[in-house]
């Protein structure tokens, strides 16, 4: 699969892509990932990509020309399936289930808006679906871009070392997951518990599943008012 971010801060991208399992998933061929600089686009002979918004207000606003003709150009060398994601607080709430869904794409074009966001008909010519990470505003869309392609890479066969490892993460089957320990048995007077050390799987696995329920009650208890959809019963 092949992940394509654009955006004015490539260099604030490049050594997240090239670090830990997505750096090595990319070493591998597993994945690609090319940050697209939207300022080399531009027309304008002092490079800028944006402009006051009609109507007044603060802030600026990314130009179309720039934008648009960087999507087209990547789009146009790109093969198979391809979606075109912006990075906005106005889009849908991004998790697991969107990122199985990305995953099944060939290409995922990822947009970063910056300062006050872009002109909206670039979002009507060209974007498939706005897309947030949260109920929050950052500067960019560049941190958001990187959650997304972490996400949806370890969806993807052989980036992780084994698939138990994605099967039974936080949110897999709509509970948090268990508790994890390692060694030493006892730090500062707090032991491991027993049960983990008896090896009787079909235990452990009980308490496993209760501890699940246990956390996702206390911590995320709105996880359980949803159904398999994520729709709230």
């Amino acid at each position: 699969m092949h992940f394509e971010v654009l955006t004015l801060f490539p260099d604030m991208l490049r050594p997240v892509f090239d670090a830990s399992i997505i750096g090595r998933a990319v070493q591998a061929g597993l994945i690609s990932v090319s940050c697209t600089d939207i300022r080399s686009y531009t027309k304008d002979k002092h490079r800028r990509v944006d402009d006051t918004p009609y109507g007044g207000g603060y802030g600026m606003v990314m130009q179309c020309q720039p934008v648009i003709d960087c999507i087209r150009d990547v789009k146009s060398r790109l093969e198979g399936s391809v979606r075109v994601v912006y990075m906005s607080p106005q889009g849908r709430l991004f998790n697991n289930e969107v990122a199985k869904e990305y995953a099944a794409y060939d290409n995922l074009i990822l947009l970063c808006g910056h300062y006050e966001g872009i002109d909206e008909r670039i979002i009507e010519l060209e974007v498939d679906e706005e897309l947030s990470v949260g109920n929050y505003v950052l500067t960019g869309g560049e941190l958001p871009a990187a959650i997304v392609v972490d996400a949806v890479s370890r969806r993807l066969e052989g980036v992780l070392p084994a698939a138990e490892c994605s099967e039974e993460e936080s949110l897999e089957g709509g509970l948090l997951e268990y508790p994890q320990y390692t060694r030493p048995r006892e730090f500062e007077g707090l032991c491991v518990p027993e049960v983990l050390l008896n090896g009787n799987h079909a235990e452990i696995e009980k308490w496993r599943k209760a501890q699940s329920y246990e956390r996702t009650l206390k911590k995320r208890p709105e996880l359980l008012n949803k159904d398999q959809n994520g729709e709230k019963q």
